[in-house]
């Protein structure tokens, strides 16, 4: 068995991660938007979480993952998501997507909201992944970053494309293929996570912001913008208003993106570089723009007639939470015709109206319109095709790319 060799975080690593849970995607409530990307945390620091725990990560070989399916015979099946993830009743006593999943294919699902963020729910699974067992768990809910890792260590099953029949057919086009698992093989997107530009009119004086650059260099904004901690999100829109694709990029093309920030950084025009907090400085105005997670600005639009957004036209970043079947889950066939079942459109429907997250299903629309006409309407969950279209993702980084690029990222922030 070929045995993956653990590697240490750097330091930029971990204060990287530790930025993430304090304030950034990782302190964010599961209605306000995702957790932590962990940013370099488990790229290469799996392997540290795994050495810290005394045991090496084994990468298996291909197909080793496969089990043995009880699921024939065991009507059941364990998920573990996030928090506020799912559809509930108003009683909160049921929910509905799930008894209805039981009810129609007499499959019961133990559902538990046991993951608060990648790094944590990762060291919860690690010791069993790295030595061959079952974790308890036949589907699990991640980020793109952490799929990609366990997928490339052989710790996730290969899903059966003839159980996926609604999953395979109704994917939106922008979430098809991904670098790290080409042609969905493993992985199945529950929702997208987009990064765009906010801005507060009234702070403004009624001027518009609609791209990286006047962030940047507009000076009537001048030390009222903010940008994210989170490295793929800042660095990849500034990619992005300069011509480059962070799906793509390269060591030049990045140590470019932070020369430019850096310049915006020395001028003052960025007030400061900040996690989920810049929501209170941008509801009082006092930020003027920034770039924000979409699932806030739904939010704060309800109470807040004067926060705006804007896709730039050179594009936007989008982040992924993706469904996979643990290595020697017991109950693999049930949790495919789960994931098949959230990619029906009534069912697809009802969870976009709860969550209120980009929907990875296309067609929805529709049936999002009967439940709720203002949420099918709203681009920040249901993306129409020229919004689609600007989606961009970061590339999966190496880890010796991720502590390289982690730490001039926190030198630009000063982290």
């Amino acid at each position: 068995m070929e045995q993956y060799q653990p590697e240490r975080l750097s330091a930029a690593q971990i204060a990287a991660m530790r930025r993430s849970m304090a304030n950034g995607r990782g302190a964010l409530s599961r209605r306000s938007l995702l957790r932590a990307t962990g940013l370099g945390a488990l790229t290469a620091g799996g392997a540290g979480l795994l050495s810290a725990c005394g045991i090496p990560p084994a990468k298996r070989e291909a197909g080793s993952a496969e089990s043995d399916d009880r699921s024939d015979s065991e009507k059941r099946l364990t998920f573990s998501n996030w928090t506020e993830y799912m559809d509930i009743s108003d009683d909160g006593k049921t929910r509905p997507t799930l008894a209805e999943f039981t009810r129609r294919t007499g499959i019961a699902v133990k559902y538990t909201e046991d993951i608060n963020d990648n790094v944590e729910f990762f060291g919860k699974i690690q010791p069993q992944l790295a030595a061959g067992q079952d974790t308890g768990r036949d589907l699990i809910n991640v980020t793109d970053w952490l799929a990609a890792r366990m997928i490339r260590l052989g710790w996730v099953q290969k899903l059966d494309p003839s159980l996926l029949p609604h999953a395979y057919a109704n994917l939106a086009p922008q979430f098809r293929s991904p670098d790290w698992d080409p042609g969905r093989a493993y992985s199945y997107p529950w929702t997208g996570i987009p990064a765009v530009i906010a801005y507060n009119i009234k702070a403004t004086g009624g001027r518009q912001v609609t791209s990286v650059s006047q962030l940047l260099d507009d000076p009537r904004l001048s030390g009222r913008v903010s940008l994210l901690t989170e490295m793929r999100d800042t660095v990849g829109l500034t990619l992005l208003d300069m011509g480059k694709d962070p799906g793509k990029v390269t060591d030049a093309d990045y140590d470019a993106a932070l020369a430019r920030l850096q310049k915006a950084v020395d001028r003052k025009q960025i007030r400061r570089f900040t996690g989920n907090d810049y929501t209170s400085d941008l509801d009082k105005g006092d930020i003027a723009a920034c770039v924000a997670w979409a699932g806030d600005l739904i939010q704060l639009q309800v109470d807040n007639p004067d926060i705006r957004y804007a896709v730039p036209e050179a594009g936007y970043m989008t982040a992924t939470d993706n469904l996979l079947v643990p290595a020697q889950a017991r109950h693999k066939a049930n949790a495919t015709r789960l994931i098949d079942y959230y990619y029906e459109l009534p069912v697809a429907a009802q969870l976009a109206a709860y969550i209120n997250y980009v929907t990875p299903v296309a067609g929805v629309g529709p049936e999002l319109a009967k439940i709720d006409p203002e949420l099918a309407s709203n681009p920040l969950i249901l993306p129409d095709e020229a919004m689609a279209a600007k989606s961009h993702s970061f590339r999966s980084l190496s880890s010796e790319e991720e502590t390289a690029y982690e730490e001039k990222f926190a030198g630009l922030i000063g982290a």
